[in-house]
């Protein structure tokens, strides 16, 4: 800081994590490297032929799965995201553009950028799958969800309009049960 030097083991971990950084922005652009490559392989083009041999013998004029086609552009659109911005924070880190940047545009850059680990965001879609059922389970909602599971349904309004429907009264549950 500006009265004071930094611990020797944050110092020691500013140093390791901008290594980590660049180690994990050269494997992200090895990685985009071979998935480009990939296809070309030989192999690949077999298993593709076999594909087509296969959808010949199947009788399928049309092995379009939308599902798959969706799951395989949102995998690469992230992928090209992902090291598009790896690539603006590998290159602020690199000495010579570092030293050219004014401390408020190299924060910028490090903070607003920088994207969290990956297994920060690998554990949102579990924790919120999580977090959604413990919600369904407490008492107001599971109660209810309990209730149309076994086939219970809203009270119509009546005709001439003296209830609501929501009556405090409970009908039974179906009596087939």
């Amino acid at each position: 800081t500006k009265y004071r030097r930094f611990p020797a083991w944050l110092g020691g971990w500013l140093l390791v994590r901008k290594q980590l950084g660049l180690l994990s922005f050269y494997l992200a652009a090895l990685h985009a490297l071979y998935s480009l490559c990939y296809p070309m392989r030989r192999s690949y083009r077999y298993k593709v032929l076999n594909w087509a041999y296969q959808q010949v013998q199947q009788n399928k004029e049309d092995s379009w799965l939308s599902e798959d086609v969706w799951r395989m552009e949102i995998y690469v659109s992230l992928g090209i995201l992902s090291l598009g911005l790896l690539a603006v924070v590998a290159v602020a880190s690199l000495p010579s553009v570092a030293n050219s940047l004014s401390w408020r545009e190299f924060t910028w850059i490090q903070y607003v950028w920088y994207m969290p680990p990956s297994f920060t965001l690998a554990c949102l879609l579990p924790l919120s799958v999580l977090l959604g059922k413990a919600a369904l389970q407490t008492p107001c909602l599971g109660r209810r969800l309990e209730l149309i599971r076994r086939g219970w349904e809203r009270p119509a309004l009546p005709a001439g309009g003296g209830e609501t429907g929501l009556a405090l009264k409970e009908k039974p549950l179906l009596s087939k049960l």
